[in-house]
């Protein structure tokens, strides 16, 4: 199948401001892209990429005082499979993780294990250790939080988002994560695109999405705590142990948002025409 992703973003800056963007599709899917307009911004101005710690695909600019606006639309190649589910994939033991995977243990801003270590261990300390906890890890998760817009907190953290009980994407995500860090499953944060696809229309807003991976038998395994069942079409923008580590922007200086827009939807060869930006107002 083809998907066509992309968004319009737009601030108003009171002065020139530095940012780094984390926007792009993640290197992992780069071969999958059929067309890309990739990362346009409006009015021009120099554009630096790199690689973050993560391997993420950032870029670094000023933006100008005024109106400005970012804009991508790609078209990605997708097998139209679901998420992979391997129910006897197995825990590994710590001694014998990868080093590049130990840093995924540890308590992060938003995964706060320290706090939840004893409840975690409480809750999943009799549950088969493997593919089957991380899975009781997502029920429980799914089932404790109350999904809504109107519950984002860019402050809150795993701990809170269960102590409350109500979050969006991200809070189920973090939530994930650091459960399963307190039971030594190494777990990262990833944020990215996930188009209605083989769902009901859920009438809301597209945003960008988050979910997890956890690592057992020896590779990362896509989970998604939200949702709570294998999805089609996920499209990875960036991966890092939270939130902190992925997103979208960051701004040196004070700005006003004035446009959010995201679409991630099928679309054919004779329709893959460039989408224009539109004006923020």
């Amino acid at each position: 199948m083809l998907i066509r992703l992309g968004f319009e973003i737009a601030y108003r800056f009171p002065e020139p401001t530095p940012m780094l963007l984390t926007l792009n599709v993640h290197d992992s899917r780069r071969a999958d892209i059929a067309i890309a307009r990739e990362l346009q911004v409006s009015p021009a101005v120099p554009m630096q990429q790199y690689h973050d710690g993560f391997g993420n695909l950032c870029t670094r600019l000023v933006a100008p005082a005024g109106l400005f606006s970012i804009h991508s639309d790609c078209v990605v190649r997708d097998s139209g499979w679901t998420d992979l589910v391997v129910p006897d994939a197995a825990q590994v033991p710590v001694y014998q993780l990868p080093d590049e995977t130990l840093v995924y243990l540890l308590g992060s801003r938003y995964c706060e294990t320290d706090k939840l270590a004893e409840q975690a261990w409480d809750l999943f300390g009799t549950t088969p250790s493997g593919w089957a906890r991380v899975q009781a890890i997502c029920d429980y998760v799914h089932a404790r939080i109350q999904f809504g817009y109107e519950f984002a907190d860019a402050t809150k953290g795993a701990a809170l988002a269960l102590e409350q009980g109500r979050g969006v994407c991200r809070d189920f995500a973090h939530s994930a994560v650091a459960l399963c860090r307190c039971m030594n499953i190494p777990a990262r944060y990833c944020t990215g695109y996930i188009g209605e696809f083989g769902v009901a229309p859920s009438g809301t807003p597209m945003d960008f999405s988050a979910w997890f991976e956890a690592y057992l038998d020896g590779q990362w395994y896509t989970f998604d705590a939200r949702h709570n069942f294998p999805r089609i079409g996920r499209v990875l923008i960036a991966r890092g142990r939270d939130a902190a580590d992925v997103a979208i922007s960051n701004t040196f200086g004070p700005n006003t948002l004035e446009k959010f827009e995201v679409w991630s939807d099928e679309t054919f060869v004779e329709a893959l025409i460039p989408r224009e930006p539109k004006p923020a107002y």
